[in-house]
């Protein structure tokens, strides 16, 4: 594992987060994919990085601590009690607001994205790959809503499924090297993301029926960290909500330059707005959709700035 947090000098670092180390893996797939299209991947890199590459997927399956490891359907569980592991982290004293215990869905696009590129090096992963992807197809898709269960085996327990819609789901389809979910399922996946979650500033947290969905981040510090991923808008998935949007649309130079218009150039001219320059953290998932949180936050800025680029490609 990778930590999410290095606290001050004499402090342990802390290791709640499933997903650094599988980001680590995508991150070093991109490295590589980047080095070799610019000309070659300096001597011992290469095998550097994918030592470390298999080391998290092999601890991944045997398994770590927070109860991590792959289960007998291939796919990867995650969580305890008290405990929060996704990007959806917040906490207030010792309530965690979005516990997403069991099978979260992007954790899933994660792993399965991972086992993909180590498979292209050690064949011993096909196996589970494909047994993950199986199990992937056959348990996250609704079809009465045409979207992705937001976590499956929920607390651990077989069978239970939390419903609830978010945009974690768009990794799936788009923000990782590899689709998970293509054909009319993706085109089913992103109609109701935008339909239901996008915002000029980013995908909402969480669907505004959603009984638990708050439209404003205001208040004390408990009230701002309870409604952090109950509804508010964020930035940084509009960069994985694009390229979904863009691959279930043609795929080509004509729907780049559509979801520019529509999708890319609001948070581009939102550059004036708060941090000169720069993107907002968060934002409220109301009207006017008003910038919250860190006016510069670099996850923001990193995602504009790589699907910018992205729709500047042939």
């Amino acid at each position: 594992m990778l930590p999410n947090r290095f606290p001050d000098r004499g402090e342990e670092p802390e290791y709640n987060s499933v997903d650094a180390a599988l980001w680590y893996v995508v991150v070093a797939y991109d490295l590589l994919e980047a080095m070799t299209a610019e000309g070659g991947v300096p001597p011992g890199l290469e095998q550097k990085l994918l030592e470390a590459v298999f080391a998290i997927i092999d601890g991944f399956i045997e398994g770590t601590r927070y109860a991590i490891r792959v289960d007998e359907d291939g796919l990867l569980r995650a969580g305890e009690p008290g405990v929060q592991l996704t990007w959806m982290d917040a906490r207030v004293g010792d309530r965690v607001i979005t516990p997403r215990i069991g099978k979260p869905v992007e954790i899933q696009s994660l792993w399965l994205n991972g086992l993909r590129f180590a498979s292209k090096q050690r064949p011993q992963y096909g196996d589970l790959l494909e047994k993950g992807q199986r199990s992937f197809d056959q348990r996250f898709f609704d079809p009465d809503r045409g979207c992705l269960f937001d976590v499956v085996d929920e607390d651990h327990v077989p069978g239970r499924i939390n419903r609830q819609l978010r945009p974690n789901q768009l990794f799936a389809v788009g923000g990782l090297p590899f689709p998970i979910v293509e054909g009319e399922r993706a085109e089913r996946i992103v109609r109701i993301v935008e339909e239901r979650l996008w915002t000029p500033m980013g995908p909402r947290s969480l669907a505004p029926d959603d009984p638990d969905y708050i439209p404003t981040y205001q208040g004390g510090f408990a009230e701002r960290d309870s409604a952090y991923h109950q509804g508010t808008a964020w930035p940084w998935l509009a960069g994985a909500f694009i390229e979904a949007w863009v691959r279930t649309h043609g795929n080509d130079r004509n729907a780049k330059r559509e979801a520019r218009t529509r999708f890319l150039q609001p948070l581009l001219e939102h550059r004036s707005e708060a941090g000169l320059g720069h993107i907002s953290e968060i934002a409220d998932a109301d009207p006017p959709h008003t910038p919250k949180g860190a006016p510069f936050q670099a996850w923001s800025v990193a995602e504009v700035l790589r699907v910018h680029r992205w729709l500047d490609e042939a």
